[in-house]
Order: C-alpha cells, then sequence, then structure tokens
C-alpha cells in the first residue's frame, strides 16, 4: 500500500522542512563571524559557489555542482571575481575554456570556512551529544551515497 501524509511521523517535521531549515540554520551561523574576521563583503549566495569550487571548476560544471543556472552562476563568480576572491585561468586541457580558481584571498575564505564548519559540527554535537550527532551525519552520507547511485 502506498504511504500518505497521515502516514507522517507527528512528532517531528517532514525531512524536507528538516533539511531547509538546518540549512539556513547552518548558513546563519556560517556568517555570524564573517564581518570580523574580514569577510563583511561575502553574501549569503556566494557560499553556493565556495561550496562548489574545489579548488578550480569551469564554469559549466561550477553551475551544475551549485546547481544554478549558468546566468546566476557567472554573475556569482563575477561578483566574487570583482571582490578578489575568485580568478579566471586559461583550462591546460583546453586552452579555450577558463577554468574558475579561487586566488590567495579566496583560499584564506575557505580555510577559514571550514574552521568555521568544524566549529559549527562541534556546537551541534554538543546540543544533542556527539554521538547522535555523529550517527546522524553518518546515516545522511549513507542515504546520499545510497541516492546518488
Amino acid at each position: 500500500m502506498k504511504p500518505t501524509s497521515s502516514d507522517l511521523p507527528t512528532d517531528r517535521a517532514a525531512i524536507g522542512q528538516l533539511l531547509v531549515r538546518l540549512l539556513r540554520q547552518f548558513r546563519a551561523e556560517m556568517f555570524e563571524p564573517a564581518a570580523e574576521s574580514g569577510y563583511g563583503d561575502l553574501r549569503e549566495p556566494h557560499l553556493q559557489i565556495f561550496g562548489n569550487i574545489y579548488g578550480g571548476a569551469r564554469l559549466t560544471d561550477l553551475a551544475a555542482r551549485a546547481q544554478l543556472s549558468l546566468a546566476a552562476t557567472s554573475e556569482l563568480v563575477n561578483d566574487l571575481q570583482r571582490l578578489g576572491y575568485l580568478e579566471r585561468q586559461p583550462d591546460p586541457a583546453d586552452g579555450r575554456a577558463k577554468l574558475i580558481v579561487p586566488t590567495a584571498r579566496g583560499r584564506a575564505a575557505l580555510s577559514d570556512a571550514g574552521d568555521r564548519v568544524a566549529e559549527i559540527e562541534q556546537h551541534w554535537g554538543d546540543v544533542i551529544g556527539q554521538a547522535r550527532f555523529a550517527e546522524a551525519c553518518r546515516a545522511l552520507q549513507d542515504l546520499l551515497d545510497t541516492l546518488e547511485k
């Protein structure tokens, strides 16, 4: 028998709401110290780019990873380039293409962001218990790995 909305648990929000609200909370916590850390010029949409740059990418690949339109990705990359976080370099695999790569300032921002993620994970683990948090993360990773196959 096909499940219906009446089959959903009543003691928690639906999975979509949980994920969206946690992402909103995560982004808010990521930006809390941004200005005092020297990144007051960054905006929340920039996370879509920084979270998917992986050291360098073509614009089309970056747009696909970030799940943004090419136009939106280009606008954000241009913005980050103007701010000194990214630059375009010739792609060694194809001289006609450009790779978008972090500058020294961008690499510093990515490193600081990684530190901030570690702080958030520590905090969230403290809130619900480190073992529960670690298990929740493992379960989400397993689900993602399985669904993406």
